[in-house]
């Protein structure tokens, strides 16, 4: 139960859960989500809330000598009773609570009291007490109705519930992770890591540490089995309270856990048990999952500055994935099926890196579990972005139990490549480069720069490292993202011309420079850039009526948070492509030109290697129906980025690249370790289908690096023809099988000659409605086909060349899977660009 400690009525609660879905269930608001009721919603964190329940405990439990407890997880500032009698505060969103209260529970009818208050009055002092704002460039403070006071940096608590140029301003207050009695006697495993010393193809040196807790002094083994038959065991003699023994292991030829796409994600299971001296059996156990692997930033310098790369197992990985940020605006809300949803997207998108933004939360063990079992290494922010941060001592100390506790939540998991401190701060403060950053520096006195800059220190160069070190083995730190390297000058800041460390790379978008710059301001590793687009039509009516479907209508603006935002869309869809005829169409539109804005970044990333070796677009999905920078949007659909995507980041990519001298030169691009040989066909054809020329090569690119296949004048291949009406395609063939595919034009997209197509779907005989040809006779761009059920297509949003084969699959989206089997797609409907255009 629950209620506003203002008000008498206790309404019914969920655990896990928050105020705001809990006054949604209850009636008492209406959607968050819908139109512009996130502004409505304001007054929900100034007020203190309160829960409460009932529970009855059985005489197994009572009879334990020790009863606990648990919090995984309050949000955030919280006061705790027990049968009326305080055990517990709380002020940290990501830390677990526990209290022993054996000596206050009773057999029936214990009460429980959770008093939350709010985030915004707990805080407002601390502002006043400090006498000046902290940058917190995203906290939307002024929608809170707080004005200019910038509270959120005060909170050890999601930063993204401020508000953020993608998310709604939702401060939340609830018990969002697990509650729960633990009891136990005698002795009990507490943690287990598996501490990988060296692992090679031919052995892993393990050292797996283990943590006995117990009641009393005692003698006794701890053995450790891995599943297969192989076992190791050590003496303990056991003092009372925590002790920490070490059990050396060593597995001859272990299977490794491999990123996607570069061999199996084998997991193990270590189950390690402590044995009292004189019993066979064990008194108490804890097993632990994890994938056995050597991973390493490599930063080395050479040449042109420094490498910025992972090596997984001794192999260097060029890293292709995204930005994660929270699936929900309500974290409870997110099931293990959506979480699955967004990896198993990743996964058949040619991804093996997601980056855990620093904005948003730890994420729950499911999102690592899956990681781990789909082979997508994880980039993991600390809880701190685009803000500077208080330093008092108390600040400081939560700041270290939270590190610590969450490196040895997260330890275990193999998909685990790297721990970072911030997102964006170092780049944003630039300390040491007067006139750098983000302005922040200006708004303060010399005093006051070197106390924030100072309390940056204390937390990004002490603490955090200070606990990757510690509980972290092998797992290397990066102070902020982008960095160059922690030098102490002006020399650390990164820029986007960068020849080492990562970049965020914003020209296109935020400073309106043209899509073009993605093939010149390519650094060692692109950690960050992006374009905004809106979701389909299907899910902005969830938000949206009829009425309301023009870009400056206020319900529109309330689901743009950028604010440039749809001018810059415009502005860049004025500059590239033909006017859409009508709202619909614009959303469509401006899919499109996310996807060939991202698809001209990835490739140019991926053609550097290997001086660059990672592409990480911002971002990969939603966490509430909006326009924003994602290839999912909240409801799991892809958008045409994500399938522009899947095919940029292909194991095996052909890829075109226009030097200004007007040089044509096409690249074959490979993750695969081992040479890739085939047949280079260039064909070029006029939109109508006729084929005007045509060259045949044998091509050999080498492995795990991209290679220059083939080069010739631009002006040689159009010899004088309309640059408007003709499309060059690119085949590898291997085997005699078509390999990979990639289209050329010679104009962008609003000069192309484009003409009405009619396009044809077919369904493949024998395929039982899951496969189908699409036929075109005239170029059609873009096509977008849909189906009568919820699925995906294995591609979409692809271009038709008539005469150029082109087959599709259906699956159908089951059980939170992004693609399941093959299935009936009912109905599919195909519409290309010129059917959204005003002038056709």
């Amino acid at each position: 139960m629950f209620k506003a400690t203002t008000e008498q009525e206790w309404l019914p609660a969920v655990v896990p859960g928050c105020v705001h879905t809990d006054l949604h269930r209850n009636g008492k608001i209406a959607d968050p989500f819908n139109k512009t009721n996130e502004h409505d919603l304001q007054w929900i964190d100034k007020i203190d809330w309160e829960y409460k329940t009932t529970f009855d405990l059985t005489e197994e439990l009572r009879s334990e000598q020790h009863i606990e407890l648990v919090f995984d997880g309050l949000d955030t500032y919280a006061d705790v009773s027990l049968n009326g009698q305080h055990i517990l505060s709380a002020d940290n969103m990501f830390r677990t609570w526990q209290v022993e209260i054996g000596s206050l529970v009773q057999e029936k009818g214990n009460e429980l009291h959770i008093r939350f208050r709010s985030p915004i009055q707990e805080d407002l002092p601390k502002l006043k007490k400090l006498g000046y704002n902290l940058p917190a460039s995203n906290d939307q403070s002024e929608l809170g109705g707080l004005g200019e006071d910038k509270v959120s940096v005060f909170a050890r608590k999601a930063p993204y519930h401020y508000g953020w140029d993608w998310g709604p301003r939702f401060v939340t207050s609830g018990i969002w992770r697990e509650a729960r009695i633990v009891a136990w006697s005698d002795v009990r495993v507490n943690d287990v890591f598996v501490k990988q010393e060296q692992v090679t193809a031919e052995a892993a040196q393990l050292s797996i540490e283990i943590e006995v807790e117990s009641a009393h002094d005692g003698e006794g083994v701890v053995k450790v089995s891995d599943g297969s038959g192989a076992e190791w065991t050590v003496a303990a003699a056991l003092k009372q309270g925590v002790n920490r023994v070490t059990v050396p292991a060593f597995i001859e030829q272990p299977k490794l856990w491999w990123s996607r796409g570069q061999g199996e994600q084998h997991l193990y299971t270590f189950l390690a048990e402590f044995v009292p001296a004189g019993s066979k059996d064990a008194a108490a156990s804890k097993s632990v999952r994890t994938g056995l692997r050597s991973i390493r930033l490599v930063r080395e310098k050479d040449d042109v500055g420094a490498s910025f790369y992972f090596e997984l197992n001794g192999v260097p990985i060029f890293a292709k994935g995204a930005n994660h940020i929270p699936n929900d605006s309500f974290v409870t809300e997110v099931t293990k099926e959506r979480y699955r949803h967004e990896i198993a997207s990743a996964a058949e998108s040619g991804m093996n890196m997601l980056r855990i933004w620093g904005g948003g939360i730890y994420e729950q063990s499911a999102f690592y579990e899956l990681c781990d079992e789909y082979g997508i290494l994880v980039w993991q922010d600390f809880m701190f972005a685009c803000s500077m941060y208080p330093w008092d001592e108390a600040f400081l100390e939560s700041v270290k139990l939270e590190a610590e506790e969450n490196v040895k939540r997260l330890r275990n998991h193999p998909s685990i490549a790297l721990w970072c401190g911030n997102n964006e701060i170092d780049s944003a403060w630039q300390h040491f480069e007067e006139e750098g950053g983000w302005g922040w520096k200006k708004w303060y006195n010399a005093e006051q720069r070197e106390a924030i800059w100072a309390g940056y220190e204390s937390i990004f160069h002490r603490i955090l490292p200070e606990a990757v070190s510690a509980f972290s083995h092998g797992i290397d730190y990066w102070p902020s993202s982008p960095m160059i390297d922690l030098t102490g000058d002006k020399g650390q800041h990164a820029h986007p011309l960068s020849t080492e460390g990562d970049i965020h790379y914003w020209g296109v978008w935020h400073a309106v420079e043209p899509f073009e710059n993605y093939n010149k301001k390519v650094g060692r590793f692109m950690s960050e850039y992006g374009f905004q687009s809106f979701p389909e039509y299907d899910t902005v009516r969830t938000f949206a009526d009829e009425s309301d479907m023009e870009l400056e209508s206020k319900v529109m603006l309330a689901h743009q948070k950028n604010g440039n935002g749809n001018r810059l869309i415009k502005e860049y869809m004025q500059l590239y492509f033909s006017v859409p005829k009508d709202f619909p169409s614009f959303l469509y539109m401006s899919q499109v030109q996310q996807g060939e804005a991202m698809k001209m970044a990835i490739e140019a990333h991926r053609r550097r290697m290997p001086y660059c070796m990672g592409s990480l677009y911002w971002q990969m999905n939603d966490c509430w129906p909006v326009a924003s920078w994602s290839g999912m949007d909240y409801y799991g659909k892809w958008k045409a980025m994500q399938y522009y995507a899947k095919n940029s980041f292909a194991e095996l990519l052909l890829s075109f690249e226009r030097t200004d001298d007007g040089e044509l030169r096409v690249y074959a691009v490979t993750d695969r370790l081992q040479p890739q040989e085939g047949k280079l066909t260039l064909s070029l054809y006029s939109f109508g289908g006729e084929l005007l020329r045509s060259e045949e090569k044998a091509v050999r690119a080498e492995g795990g690096r991209s290679s220059l296949v083939y080069a010739a004048a631009e002006q040689e291949w159009l010899a004088g023809r309309d640059a408007g009406s003709v499309v060059l395609v690119a085949e590898l063939a291997q085997n005699g099988a078509l390999a990979c595919r990639s289209e050329y034009y010679f104009a962008r997209p609003k000069d192309l000659a484009l003409a009405p197509a009619s396009i044809r779907v077919t369904e493949v005989e024998g395929s039982g409605g899951t496969r189908f040809l699409i036929e075109s006779d005239s170029l059609a761009k873009q096509v977008w086909l849909q189906a009568e059920e919820e699925g995906l297509f294995s591609d979409n949003f692809f271009d038709v060349v008539p005469g150029v084969r082109k087959e599709v699959e259906f699956r159908r989206r089951e059980a939170g899977e992004a693609f399941g089997s093959p299935a009936r797609a009912g109905n599919v409907t195909a519409r290309s660009m010129i059917d959204f255009l005003a002038v056709k």
